[in-house]
């Protein structure tokens, strides 16, 4: 072996060792993975841009790495839901309230916690065992329901840079849903899943570089959420498009089977203008 490249081969065995054995990884200083910077991109060079809102089903299995465990139980691994609370529990990660997307207005941890089915609660315990009438009050405190959440809902922008003549998507936020609760921590009847906050996501993509998902075709390749996320590797429904109404498709559609149609149409629209911006 030469020495020129040698050295070359010290230079990028070191260079691995320091990533964590992923090539072209730096950590910053407070030891974080940095986000991959995405590519600028001007307003002048967005030649057609539509907003889109979907779901993503935690029931479909393409999409159960994202509720990979299922309880922390793990010292590598952790779910989604666990990876968001716990960047919001360190005070690094801002939640914002869900009474809409557009990020308004900031939430407190234990405003956090009480959309996420946590709070106390008192029941009547018998004191006397030969006298069931005489009861104290007893107060019970309840967790996070991470057991309730069943979905979350993305809002992103599909866009033409006519810079680089590419088609993209970029995420602006993610919602957890949960299961509408009463106050005993109880599925309301006949409910639909409701968000517990909304978080911007070019915030929570530092979190998101630095947990990985369980890879079921390689133990050997790390794929971290925010791979997941950028590389679309997720299935979901489109829900809602930009509109003068600002409507669901479930509010024009009340059909199940006329709002799957009604996504399927947005889809193969998006899909057509991107084939149509190429001549051959």
């Amino acid at each position: 072996m030469n020495l020129p490249f040698k050295n070359a081969f010290f230079i990028l065995l070191i260079a691995w060792s320091e990533s964590d054995g992923q090539p072209g990884i730096r950590p910053d200083s407070a030891g974080f993975i940095r986000p991959p910077e995405l590519t600028c991109l001007r307003e002048a060079d967005v030649f057609w841009c539509r907003r889109i809102w979907r779901v993503i089903d935690l029931n479909e299995k393409i999409n159960i790495p994202l509720n990979y465990p299922a309880h922390a139980d793990s010292r590598e691994l952790k779910n989604l839901m666990d990876v968001l609370y716990d960047a919001v529990a360190g005070g690094g990660l801002t939640a914002y309230d869900p009474i809409d997307d557009e990020f308004s207005r900031s939430m407190t941890w234990e405003e956090f916690k009480r959309h996420g089915g946590a709070g106390s609660d008192s029941i009547q315990v018998p004191v006397d065992p030969d006298n069931p009438d005489i009861v104290k009050d007893t107060v019970i405190e309840k967790e996070f329901q991470f057991q309730y959440i069943v979905q979350y809902r993305i809002k992103e922008d599909v866009f033409f840079d006519k810079q680089r003549s590419v088609f993209e998507t970029r995420i602006i936020g993610i919602a957890p849903l949960i299961y509408d609760l009463d106050d005993q921590g109880n599925i309301r009847e006949d409910s639909s899943p409701v968000p517990v906050c909304w978080f911007y996501y070019p915030e929570a993509r530092r979190w998101l570089c630095n947990n990985f998902v369980f890879n079921r075709q390689n133990d050997a390749e790390r794929r971290s959420f925010d791979d997941i996320f950028i590389k679309r590797m997720f299935n979901s429904k489109i829900i809602k498009e930009s509109n003068e109404f600002n409507r669901r498709i479930e509010d024009y559609q009340t059909s199940p089977i006329n709002a799957v149609l009604e996504a399927e149409r947005i889809k193969k629209e998006i899909i057509s203008m991107e084939d149509d911006m190429w001549e051959y």
